[in-house]
């Protein structure tokens, strides 16, 4: 180890002292405020020394400001030399960098992007395209291939278009082709589990929307059922009202707006009127002789007396 690395442990006196010049040339740089308190400082080098100072500022919690002072050999007069804004040990920083492959997520494509894929992506798997099939009509075939073995090829009779040659129509590849099959690379069975487990997530069972359903869209009308082993355990919505409209839902799923969930109840009947003004009541014009308090019968005191 040489000297100069031991003495450069050892801060330098003046430049651990000029506290005060450090604080003002952080002050300048930073904004009104939001300087702390001073944290310490740590020797550089020879005639070297960084002081740190807390940060106050919104968003940047754990930083401090490094001021860097410094003195020439033999002088007294300390000057800065670097302000800058540095994380702290404790400083609250941005996540590690993610490759765009990994920070893509559903829904972040937008119209004109390509995703491109990785020629060891486990979602796929290498499909039957007949690239490596000559044509059917090249000397390479099977078919022209023994028909040329065949001695008797050269004497038999009739042209080329009698001989027994088999169709391309009949090839594997244009059964391949007319599957849908003929392409680079199709579906694995981890992409497709991957695939079935995201749709169940998003429309299966467990979700409150099918746990409130009065039905699953086994029975729903709207449901379009699709081909392939998917079709075992999903279909397309096709009810506009629903929330799933125009997506895979699994079987299982449900919503409000299933097909056969409720007949539109009949609205209630009137309760019957209080007073019924299809009847009339007859009403006498005097009253009955016996409905007052005074008897019908009169004698001679009470007619004297004027009663009736």
């Amino acid at each position: 180890m040489s000297a100069a690395t031991t003495r450069s442990r050892t801060p330098d006196r003046l430049c651990a002292e000029a506290v005060d010049l450090a604080r003002a040339a952080a002050e300048e740089a930073a904004a009104p405020g939001v300087l702390g308190e001073h944290e310490g400082m740590v020797s550089e080098g020879d005639r070297v020394v960084t002081h740190f100072f807390g940060c106050r500022e919104l968003g940047y919690r754990g930083w401090r400001w490094a001021v860097t002072v410094a003195r020439a050999s033999r002088a007294k007069i300390v000057t800065v030399d670097e302000v800058v804004l540095l994380p702290g040990p404790d400083a609250v920083l941005a996540p590690e960098w993610v490759p765009w492959s990994e920070r893509l997520r559903p829904g972040d494509l937008g119209p004109g992007d390509l995703l491109p894929t990785e020629a060891d992506d486990l979602r796929l798997e290498p499909g039957y395209t007949g690239a490596e099939e000559p044509p059917p009509n090249s000397a390479l075939t099977e078919d022209v291939a023994d028909l040329a073995e065949d001695e008797d090829a050269a004497v038999a009779g009739g042209g080329p278009a009698e001989q027994t040659v088999t169709p391309s129509r009949g090839s594997i590849a244009a059964v391949a082709e007319e599957l849908g099959m003929r392409r680079a690379r199709v579906l694995s069975r981890y992409g497709l589990h991957a695939a079935a487990d995201r749709w169940e997530e998003a429309f299966g069972p467990k979700t409150p929307m099918a746990q409130a359903a009065p039905a699953s869209c086994m029975s729903c009308g709207f449901l379009a059922p699709i081909g392939g082993s998917l079709g075992q355990a999903f279909g397309v919505c096709a009810n506009e009202f629903s929330p799933a409209d125009g997506r895979v839902v699994s079987l299982a799923y449900g919503c409000g707006g299933h097909s056969e969930a409720a007949v539109m109840p009949k609205p209630p009947q009137p309760a019957p009127p209080v007073i019924d003004e299809t009847r009339v009541d007859p009403f006498p014009l005097r009253p009955s002789p016996d409905s007052g308090s005074v008897p019908a019968s009169e004698d001679a005191s009470s007619a004297d007396l004027g009663h009736s």
